[in-house]
């Protein structure tokens, strides 16, 4: 799973940030990490230098195999809250996206797939 990181003019994008935001990423999402090939990782600082309750924010968006990119926003006092709330979003989305998936697989009623299934 690769992570790409993009900063808006208000937010330095330094290594130590993209080290850390991918950390939160990986760990996250490192259930269903088989299943995604990117994720895309935008931070913005919406209010500049004035400080606010959720000024913060972080949009992630997931390429999932198999389907359409799936995307969050979540916002926060810091960073780190907008990052940690949207990776966690994230995770449940993904999470019921493909137990969705199993779920729809395992009552198709595909009279080919039942017979191959005994064919064998």
């Amino acid at each position: 799973m690769q992570v790409q990181i993009n900063t808006d003019h208000n937010i330095e994008g330094h290594e130590a940030l993209a080290a850390q935001v991918s950390e939160v990423v990986e760990s996250a999402l490192g259930r269903v990490s088989d299943h995604i090939t990117r994720v895309e990782v935008h931070l913005n600082d919406e209010n500049s230098d004035k400080h606010g309750q959720s000024d913060k924010r972080c949009m992630m968006e997931a390429r999932v195999e198999g389907r359409q990119p799936i995307a969050v926003t979540h916002r926060g006092a810091t960073l780190d809250q907008a990052v940690h709330g949207a990776a966690d979003k994230l995770t449940r989305l993904i999470e019921s996206t493909l137990g969705s998936r199993r779920h729809q697989d395992s009552r198709r009623t595909d009279p080919a797939l039942h017979r191959q299934k005994y064919a064998d």
